[in-house]
């Protein structure tokens, strides 16, 4: 499906943003693995997060909607069912962290396989700490799926993340839940940490001590209610819009403020933007609960930036909206350190770098990033999704902000992660 988008008008209005993706993936499986049934209120209802909802199903949890909530009945830490291939469908999160619980499942054994997007993300990276926990996995060229898991008993190890992933570390600290002795996450930069929050209010017996993360297999392993908060990563597309967009003002209510995920509203406050509201500051302790925030963004004057590799695991999925910031930003716009983009829905770097490229954007790509000079503007054209829901939204903001609009190909990529992206962008241009 193709969509065209602007030049204008103006964002103005409140937005709610969507819940939740990566809240929503976990709020599945960890009230899979409840001793008690769990009420998960404002679930994201998106292709993804169906998937995992569809995994913990085929896992042998009772998934039923009431009173506006889901109430996820699960198998328990240890009673995962054993059955045919789960497809995980184009859910990254989900391929990356349920290999963590299923891993010490000892005696059973199963399949995950996904789309063509899912078979071209690499799983190495979960399955060598997950092998040193003493795990069988076996995938495709040793890199790919169909990834196939062997529970076994697993030992407590200490592992220094290679890289700074919140999926890679997840899976680990779930795995250590049914480990023996303790088990250890080194972290080289701070990463998301809803799932340590999760288990901590699971009684897990976490524990952070600056950028070692310490998890115990505990007694009982049992959660409430989860609440999912709006999402930054898809809120972050109508804020880009009315910071470039003359004459916008634009409110978001409900919004998870958790610090490890509001890196791109810090990138864009650095870039002059005219953005308040408060958002969540570093703790060393490890929290059990998401804090929410207002924001209030308008149109204004942007100066470049440059993106560290620290920043990178706190907007990682808002970077392309950084590259398009910077095409109407006075000066040079850098991120650097952002390799992981290239293992996303499709190489970010490539397609983002691609795209607006062709849209009018003086801007390179570099081996972990990219560099943008600004020009004070865009002149529209047409973007292809390449299948990527960031992509796709991308391009409907570039177009708002164009002189000339831009056609995007393929827009149905939104859906994956936000199905009423278009309605509410519509409702807030009027």
């Amino acid at each position: 499906m193709n969509a065209r988008f602007g030049p204008g008008p103006a964002l103005r209005g409140t937005l709610e943003p969507p819940p939740d993706k990566s809240i929503s993936h976990r709020a599945a499986l960890l009230g899979a693995m409840s001793a008690t049934p769990v009420r998960v209120t404002n679930y994201l209802a998106s292709a993804d997060t169906h998937s995992s909802l569809d995994a913990v199903r085929a896992l042998g949890a009772r998934v039923e909607e009431r009173d506006g909530a889901l109430i996820v009945d699960g198998p328990g830490l240890r009673g995962a069912a054993e059955g045919a291939a789960i497809d995980v469908g184009n859910a990254g999160t989900l391929l990356r962290l349920l290999p963590g619980w299923l891993a010490g499942q000892d005696g059973r054994r199963w399949t995950l396989d996904g789309d063509a997007s899912i078979r071209r993300r690499p799983v190495d990276r979960i399955a060598q700490p997950l092998v040193l926990m003493g795990a069988q996995l076996d995938a495709r060229d040793g890199r790919f799926t169909p990834l196939v898991v062997s529970g076994r008993p697993l030992r407590g190890i200490e592992y220094a993340l290679p890289v700074a992933s919140a999926q890679i570390k997840s899976c680990v600290l779930l795995a250590g839940l049914l480990a023996t002795g303790t088990t250890t996450v080194l972290e080289p930069e701070p990463s998301r940490d809803h799932t340590e929050r999760l288990l901590t209010a699971a009684g897990a017996g976490l524990t952070r001590d600056g950028d070692r993360i310490t998890v115990t297999p505990p007694a009982t392993f049992a959660l409430d209610a989860i609440h999912v908060p709006g999402d930054p990563s898809s809120a972050a597309f109508h804020v880009a819009a009315a910071a470039l967009v003359p004459g916008s003002r634009l409110t978001v209510a409900g919004m998870a403020a958790n610090w490890t995920r509001v890196g791109f509203f810090r990138i864009l406050e650095r870039m002059g933007a005219a953005l308040t509201g408060a958002l969540e500051t570093r703790a060393d302790a490890a929290p059990d609960a998401e804090p929410l925030a207002q924001l209030e963004i308008a149109h204004g004057p942007l100066t470049g930036t440059r993106v560290t590799p620290g920043e990178v695991p706190l907007a990682i999925d808002e970077l392309p909206l950084v590259a398009l910031l910077g095409c109407f930003a006075d000066g040079e716009t850098v991120v650097e350190g952002a390799g992981e983009l290239r293992l996303k829905e499709s190489d970010r770097i490539a397609t983002v770098v691609d795209g607006l490229r062709g849209l009018g954007a003086d801007i390179e790509a570099t081996v972990d990033g990219f560099a943008v000079r600004g020009t004070g503007g865009l002149r529209g054209g047409t973007l292809a999704a390449h299948g990527d829901h960031r992509l796709a939204m991308l391009g409907a903001v570039a177009g708002l902000a164009s002189r000339e609009g831009v056609e995007v190909v393929g827009m149905e990529a939104a859906a994956v992660s936000y199905p009423g992206f278009t309605a509410d962008l519509a409702i807030l241009t009027g």
